[in-house]
């Protein structure tokens, strides 16, 4: 694959371009093409004239190994194989990832869907089994190439990237990496409290975005942050509002989520621990890709006096949640 620069990883991805490296692989583009919501990699919905449109994924250059996105499809195809309703790469040829002039690229049927209603208790359970449905294939086998969800990555390596490349205001340096300590420090009490909680594949980014929701039911889409961890990381994001509500959906989620696997209620620990290395994360991402131009227009506001004294006081009140009880279910 060919080097991109890093600084504008996407530069001459045209939409002749675009529609070139379908032809390549027998996708025959009508000219019309549509940017999907994506700032990790470049999606696009693409008619065609004697077919339905397809979705192109182009990945961001130098994130994952071609080793790390064909394990990603194969878990997907897992998946479709025992009729659980993800969205595979087609294979076009003999694979499910091409290539053309450097940039790597999937194809994929698209499928439509609305948000699901998650303040519906029947929703949440369905949501719950087919969660269930995907972690008893995830425990099946390990990755073997894509990474483990740890608190070095997203929360040291996160911490150290942002204070090394100062994106933080020197008036409040001091201050956030105090908080952002205790927060790591919090997260990991919390890991010592769950024990040893096992790990499996799982979908990694599993929020209500990925889960497209017909009068048929789900579908799940964009593993691209598949990777190893605890079961509860594909159902916390699906949580929100005060602890009586909370409580009340992650109950809903493990009725349906249990009737395909056993769910360790120790996990129900690692909540805010895993919400807060999301929150740290995030901010280290958008730090990652600030050079791509994409970015600073998406982000405007990053970078700011005011935008790191939010940060500075959600860790805070983050620090205080990971010394509550855990939810009970």
């Amino acid at each position: 694959m060919a080097d991109r620069n890093s600084a504008a990883p996407y530069d001459g991805l045209s939409p002749d371009r675009i529609l070139d490296a379908l032809d390549s692989v027998d996708i025959r583009g009508d000219g019309r093409l549509l940017a999907l919501n994506s700032f990790e990699n470049r999606v696009y919905q693409v008619w065609r004239d004697d077919a339905p449109p397809v979705v192109t994924k182009f990945y961001r250059p130098a994130r994952w190994t071609d080793a790390q996105i064909r394990e990603e499809h194969a878990f997907v195809e897992q998946l479709v194989e025992r009729e659980i309703p993800a969205v595979p790469a087609m294979r076009l040829g003999r694979s499910t990832l091409n290539e053309f002039e450097g940039f790597r690229f999937a194809v994929y049927d698209r499928h439509g869907g609305r948000a699901p209603e998650l303040e519906r208790r029947e929703t949440l359970v369905r949501i719950g089994r087919y969660i269930g449905r995907i972690h008893a294939v995830g425990a099946l086998q390990r990755f073997e190439s894509r990474p483990a969800l740890t608190i070095e990555e997203f929360g040291t390596a996160s911490r150290d990237y942002l204070l090394q490349h100062d994106f933080l205001p020197l008036e409040l340096r001091t201050v956030w990496h105090g908080v952002v300590d205790q927060a790591i420090d919090g997260v990991r009490r919390a890991f010592e409290r769950a024990g040893d909680v096992a790990t499996l594949r799982l979908h990694g980014d599993c929020h209500g975005g990925n889960v497209l929701w017909t009068d048929t039911g789900a579908h799940f889409v964009d593993f691209d942050d598949a990777r190893s961890g605890p079961s509860i990381q594909d159902l916390w994001m699906l949580l929100s509002g005060e602890r009586s509500a909370m409580e009340a959906q992650v109950s809903a989620l493990l009725e349906g989520y249990e009737d395909f696997r056993n769910f360790d209620r120790r996990e129900l620990a690692l909540i805010e621990a895993l919400r807060t290395l999301r929150l740290i994360h995030y901010c280290a991402w958008i730090a990652r890709r600030w050079n791509d131009p994409a970015f600073p227009l998406a982000f405007p506001w990053f970078n700011t006096q005011k935008y790191w004294q939010d940060r500075i006081l959600e860790l805070r009140e983050q620090i205080a949640a990971m010394d509550e009880p855990a939810l009970e279910a």
